[in-house]
């Protein structure tokens, strides 16, 4: 490059000089013109040399040019390149800023989502628990004879007589779950005499201190059920009986009177076992069939035999009617027990309801409930028939009548004989809660087989050596939520 410039400079400066170098030739030429014409040769190569060397020239400059022009584009893409370099530096680094803020948005997201998705389960489990509550309270003066004579029950006072807590849970559409606990009255002895109900002793006299000592807590329904299909439905554990809960649908006011078998302690209204159950025909019948221990919901026991519990019914267009049974030893054929009898039962049930009124009843006939480990046999026969009117949707009136005899001994024949009814006007003052003004008359009638037991009189028998009475008047209710 620096040769390349030194001819430049050097054909430049001959550029220069050349032309006055012909003007003082062209001068000499004037002044020595003999000398002139003795050199045209000469000039002529010197000015083909000077014409070469301008050509060589232009030709430089238009190189210099070119590499000028190339050397500014080199430096102006350097410059964009440099520009664009920072401008990438920028972006990027505005996008690794993004990228962070990103990545802390999605560990938010995370933990937003953990929560969330644990709040879903949680509220889809609680989507799929159900908690209710149900109570029957009442507010009521007793009025109990023995042969006429008062007995220590008599008074006024509140009592809530049952309060049912239930769970019911379910895992999918097959699988599910029950515990129902129930709150009641604990038969009992308290230690210095507090807290019970004295009764007396009809042949005696005597007034013995057991009674009622609290409220207990049980559980009454525990049991996991696979529903299969509409038309089958199969619980294991302590569930609903066959008989007892189907009356209390139809009868529609438990909360003032246990149904007829019930109420004599004939059936139980739960127990332990293996149950299968379901609807045939669109609903049309249903049926439930059991293998159940025979002592209830409260008293489990291991016994070398199982009792059988069932029912078939049928609805269409309002009628209703049902058949059911039982057979069992009732949880006494235990390990070196003597058991002489097998007990059973038969049920009958008929009846129409709609939305103006319900009448029905009832119909059972058992055999050796008391007699399992005796040598004698007893019996029970007995029906009960209820109806209510719907006034308005709000206020209704109804009423109930039962017989029942039970012979101790069929071979000698003494029986007793109880006749009970109700009447009474119910208002709901909302939905799931009702209150009745109502009246109880229960009369016993001994026949030699002494007196009746019934679950309403709690720790008592109703009865003396000739006859007992019952009387109870108040308001009877329940809520459930």
């Amino acid at each position: 490059m620096k040769l390349h410039h030194a001819l430049l400079a050097a054909v430049a400066l001959g550029a220069v000089t050349a032309p006055n170098a012909h003007a003082a030739e062209k001068k000499h030429a004037k002044s020595h013109q003999s000398h002139a014409k003795a050199a045209p040769a000469k000039d002529a190569g010197l000015k083909s040399e000077v014409d070469e060397l301008k050509a060589e020239v232009a030709a430089l400059r238009s190189e210099l040019r070119a590499q000028h022009d190339t050397t500014a584009q080199t430096q102006t893409q350097v410059a964009t390149l440099q520009t664009e370099t920072t401008t990438a530096a920028q972006t990027a680094a505005t996008a690794a800023t993004k990228a962070d803020t990103a990545v802390a948005k999605a560990e938010a997201v995370q933990v937003a989502t953990a929560k969330t998705d644990k709040k879903v389960a949680t509220m889809a489990w609680a989507g799929d628990t159900k908690v209710s509550a149900l109570a029957y309270f009442n507010a009521s003066n007793i009025n109990q004879q023995a042969d006429g004579v008062k007995q220590p029950s008599n008074g006024t006072g509140f009592n809530v007589k049952r309060i049912y807590i239930t769970v019911d849970h379910k895992f999918s559409d097959v699988w599910s779950a029950n515990v129902t606990t129930d709150i009641s009255n604990v038969i009992g002895e308290t230690a210095f005499g507090n807290y019970n109900t004295p009764t007396a002793n009809t042949s005696t006299g005597a007034i013995s201190q057991i009674g009622d000592v609290g409220k207990g807590l049980y559980i009454k329904k525990a049991f996991l059920q696979a529903k299969i299909d509409p038309a089958l439905i199969i619980r294991a554990g302590s569930a609903d009986t066959a008989w007892i809960p189907y009356m209390e649908g139809q009868y529609e006011h438990r909360y003032l009177e246990m149904t007829l078998t019930d109420n004599y302690k004939l059936a139980q209204s739960a127990d332990w076992g293996i149950y299968a159950l379901g609807d045939l025909a669109g609903g049309l019948l249903s049926y439930q069939v059991g293998v159940v221990n025979g002592t209830g919901y409260r008293n489990v026991k291991v016994t070398k035999s199982v009792d059988v519990d069932g029912r078939l019914s049928a609805q269409y267009k309002g009628f209703y009617a049902a058949v059911g049974g039982y057979t069992g030893r009732l949880g006494n054929n235990v390990q070196g027990a003597v058991v002489d009898h097998v007990a059973y039962r038969l049920d009958g049930a008929l009846g129409f309801k709609n939305t103006l009124f319900n009448i029905g009843g009832e119909y059972v006939y058992a055999k050796n409930l008391q007699s399992v480990t005796k040598t004698t046999e007893d019996k029970y026969n007995g029906w009960s028939a209820f109806a209510q009117y719907n006034i308005t949707p709000k206020w209704q009136v109804f009423g109930r009548a039962d017989w029942i005899r039970y012979t101790p001994n069929i071979a000698t024949g003494a029986s007793v004989s109880n006749y009970y009814w109700n009447a009474g006007i119910q208002w709901q003052p909302a939905k799931l809660v009702d209150i009745s003004l109502a009246y109880k008359r229960d009369t016993t009638f001994n026949l030699g087989g002494g007196t009746m037991t019934a679950q309403y009189l709690g720790t008592g028998t109703l009865g003396g050596a000739n006859y007992g009475t019952y009387d109870e008047v108040g308001l009877f209710g329940y809520f459930k939520f």
